[in-house]
């Protein structure tokens, strides 16, 4: 199992929260297994970018993004360096310290949510 340290976000987990999640495990299936509810509108499918996190420790760790990631980042409220997609981060056995943006824009219902 791998610690997912989450940051303080004022909806989701507001005092923060430190998860284990196993080796293979997307992100973002993670964090909604713990009940942390990040909006996801595609399903993870990788065509919206309302599951976007800032990844702030393990960011070296993880694959780089795909092209259509990177397209969909594009999109996002408050986009850093270090941003990705949760959908598309799965797991290793490095842990991670991930920052949920406080706004997400929502593409398919065309909202913005935060």
């Amino acid at each position: 199992m791998t610690r997912i340290t989450v940051l303080p976000h004022a909806e989701l987990c507001p005092h923060g929260e430190v998860i284990e999640a196993e080796a293979g495990q997307s992100l973002c299936d993670a964090l909604l297994a713990e009940g942390i509810e990040i909006d996801h509108a595609c399903e993870q499918s990788c065509a919206c970018s309302t599951c976007h996190v800032i990844i702030r420790e393990g960011y070296e760790s993880l694959p780089p993004a795909t092209d259509i990631e990177d397209d969909l980042l594009d999109r996002a409220w408050g986009l850093n360096p270090r941003s990705r997609l949760a959908c598309q981060i799965f797991i290793n056995t490095t842990p991670l310290t991930v920052e949920i943006p406080r706004y997400t824009i929502n593409q398919v219902r065309g909202e913005k949510h935060g």
